[in-house]
């Protein structure tokens, strides 16, 4: 987002954040508590700015409020940014974690979460199955407005943990997952060479639902290995580091 964008984009989040109308005295403290020093004639600029694009309107004395439209071009831009912070934050975690290393993490969890995936199927109520479908359902949705699900991955993954009751492979999967900082990267392999990763959480969850240990084990072993195969065909393909072709020069490469 360019400096102004940037700008006029905290401008909204602090009028959308006050219940009743924002005087500009108050909008333009708050926005120096973000921006830093900022001068009185710049904040008018940008009021007036977002008064002309109809997405702010004066209420008398009292201040402005965000518009129909303010509102609407607020949480688009909110979606952008968080596209823009997860593209960040991939490519901040590629630069120290290189393909073998993915790999030796994914072989880990391919042994800790099969006994969890087993211990699942024979623990889980009708409840339990209830709360995984809901899950896979928000992380559908979320692939039908094209947004991220790595929240609902690490969800799922959680829940079988917690599901399974023992806290020796909870604590050991939330190790090895380095607390769900892993799954954007593994969702934006996973997008980038063509596979979906709530695929393979559905047939997890088909498997505990009937109450089949050893379908849970084998249906988890699948989705770890399928991973596995995916960070092979990216960084063959890619070469790693964000998609650059040839970025990577480590191991693995």
């Amino acid at each position: 987002m360019q400096q102004n964008g940037e700008k006029e984009y905290f401008v909204l989040e602090i009028i959308d954040g006050f219940n009743e109308p924002v005087g500009s005295g108050t909008i333009s403290t708050e926005l120096k508590r973000k921006v830093g020093e900022i001068s009185e004639a710049t904040v008018g600029r940008l009021l007036r700015r977002l008064d002309e694009r109809g997405w702010t309107e004066k209420e008398g004395f009292r201040g402005r409020v965000l518009t129909e439209e303010g509102k609407v071009a607020l949480e688009k831009l909110r979606e952008e940014n968080k596209r823009k912070d997860d593209t960040t934050r991939f490519l901040e975690l590629t630069r120290v974690e290189e393909k073998e290393e993915l790999i030796n993490i994914l072989i880990a969890r391919r042994a800790i979460e099969r006994e969890i995936a087993r211990l699942a199927a024979e623990k889980a109520t009708e409840k339990d199955v209830e709360g995984l479908t809901e899950i896979i359902e928000r992380n559908l949705g979320k692939i039908k407005a094209s947004k991220p699900g790595a929240d609902e991955d690490v969800a799922f993954h959680k829940f079988l943990a917690e599901i399974a009751d023992n806290k020796f492979l909870e604590v050991a999967l939330d190790l090895i997952r380095q607390e769900g900082q892993l799954s954007p990267i593994l969702e934006y392999v996973r997008q980038r060479v063509g596979s979906a990763i709530v695929a393979d959480h559905k047939m997890v969850l088909d498997a505990i639902a009937r109450g089949d240990a050893e379908g849970a084990e084998r249906a988890m072993v699948d989705h770890i290995e399928g991973i596995i195969a995916d960070v092979d065909k990216y960084w063959t393909k890619f070469g790693g580091k964000g998609g650059e072709k040839g970025g990577s020069k480590g191991k693995g490469s």
